[in-house]
């Protein structure tokens, strides 16, 4: 991911969800499946490195946020 690079902001929060992703008894394959195919359909579209940051700003904000 690339254009993580770039936010440096964004570091710990993308480090923080990996980790939420990976941690045991997390089904990550299947979440990440969901994710993509209610974000683009199911058509075999694959994200961007913008989809990305923006994830994982989104992410970061729902943490702030609760």
């Amino acid at each position: 991911m690339l254009a993580l690079i770039r936010r440096p902001d964004l570091w710990w929060a993308a480090a923080r969800q990996g980790f939420v992703l990976l941690r045991p008894g997390r089904r990550a394959r299947g979440y990440l499946h969901f994710r993509l195919v209610t974000q683009y359909g199911g058509d075999g579209c694959r994200p961007t490195g913008d989809d990305f940051v923006q994830y994982i700003e989104w992410c970061r904000a729902e943490r702030r946020r609760r």
